[in-house]
């Protein structure tokens, strides 16, 4: 019988599945809802030292929906990291773990470029009892002023520094949240995995704009006329998600073999999960899909990716994760592969060709004159 637990950097999921920072666990409330649903993990909305220099508007969230005006395929938010006080919320991740101390319960953190505020925020946090950090480099909207999100995400250089400040503080696992943003998600994930951190998470949301409304002819989501670019996510950007998971899956197979990925973008069934995990997916994380279907989402997710195991006759998680790695290459290695294939299948015809007129049989006399015309 095939189980969906599964441990990664000690810690004990009962299934793979991670709500991902974002409005689906932006307070107790709905943290606690989450766990009581069955998610093996909640990353909390990212949270800073100082909330109140984060403002936020309405309406924040822009939909493209199919041609038929009948599903949400993507999604974008200009939403900003949590306001809620710092104090609040240490109280809050206590009282959570209290009542759910077998949930991972992991909190997402982002500050400025100040070692200072990077190693307070990580003390405080583990001292009242999450299982883990989740650094967010990678929120391509908000706050770029302050070099923070995305903006520290795509200097690997700045990016590295902080990865050290943190990993000199954290008594608990770190994953390094990165941005989709980027020319090579490479070279961030392994400067992040040079400087101690155990796994990495991605992808966050693109930044997008999500239309442009044209009875008013303005760009949306519209704020008193006005917009910003956002981050953009849902069922649309699995097949980029993919790509980068898999690159990062690679990464870590050749170069840094201990450590970890979670992976997430476009996650809406378990057949979804199960592609992250072939592609190398430790976890897989859900935010925009909570938003859509709900916190019990959680149960289809569980019983087609079980199901999907049973088919195959996995009993584990780590019995195919990774397991369609191998089956990337280059293109010149394709063209090559085609051709041998068929020059495998030229020569294997020229086999079956009539060549004296001993060799032709009274059972195969149609196949033999057949492979003799041109």
């Amino acid at each position: 019988m095939p189980t969906l637990a599964t441990t990664v950097d000690g810690l004990k999921f009962k299934n793979p599945f991670v709500i991902a920072s974002g409005p689906p666990g932006t307070n107790m409330n709905v943290i606690n809802r989450a766990f009581r649903e069955g998610w093996g993990g909640v990353i909390a909305k990212t949270v800073s030292l100082d909330a109140s220099k984060v403002v936020n508007v309405t309406p924040r969230y822009g939909k493209l929906l199919s041609r038929d005006k009948k599903e949400v395929i993507g999604w974008e938010n200009i939403e900003l990291i949590s306001d809620r006080p710092f104090e609040i919320w240490l109280e809050e991740f206590k009282k959570i773990k209290e009542a759910h101390p077998d949930g991972i319960l992991i909190a997402s953190v982002m500050e400025e470029y100040n070692q200072d505020a990077w190693i307070e925020i990580i003390e405080r946090c583990q001292d009242v009892g999450v299982d883990a950090f989740e650094l967010n480099f990678s929120c391509p909207h908000g706050l770029p002023e302050r070099n923070m999100g995305a903006a520290m995400g795509q200097d690997p250089e700045i990016m590295g520094d902080v990865c050290k400040w943190v990993m000199s503080a954290a008594k608990i696992p770190v994953w390094t949240k990165l941005t989709p943003n980027i020319t090579n998600i490479v070279e961030p994930a392994r400067r992040a995995l040079w400087s101690k951190c155990h796994g990495l998470s991605a992808i966050n949301t693109i930044r997008s704009v999500i239309g442009v409304n044209l009875d008013t002819l303005r760009p949306e989501p519209s704020v008193e006329g006005y917009t910003t670019p956002g981050g953009y996510s849902s069922r649309a950007v699995k097949p980029i998600a993919l790509r980068m998971c898999m690159e990062l899956a690679q990464l870590i197979k050749e170069e840094f073999p201990a450590h970890t990925l979670s992976g997430m973008g476009g996650v809406e069934t378990g057949e979804d999960a199960a592609e992250f995990i072939l592609l190398g997916s430790d976890t897989v994380q859900v935010c925009t899909g909570v938003m859509k279907f709900g916190y019990e989402m959680v149960k289809p997710l569980c019983e087609q990716l079980l199901a999907f195991m049973e088919k195959h006759k996995f009993e584990t998680i780590a019995d195919f994760k990774g397991a369609s790695l191998p089956y990337f290459t280059t293109h010149a290695d394709l063209v090559r592969r085609q051709q041998e294939r068929k020059a495998a299948q030229k020569a294997a015809e020229e086999q079956k060709m009539i060549k004296a007129d001993g060799e032709w049989t009274g059972d195969d006399f149609v196949k033999q004159s057949a492979a003799l015309a041109s």
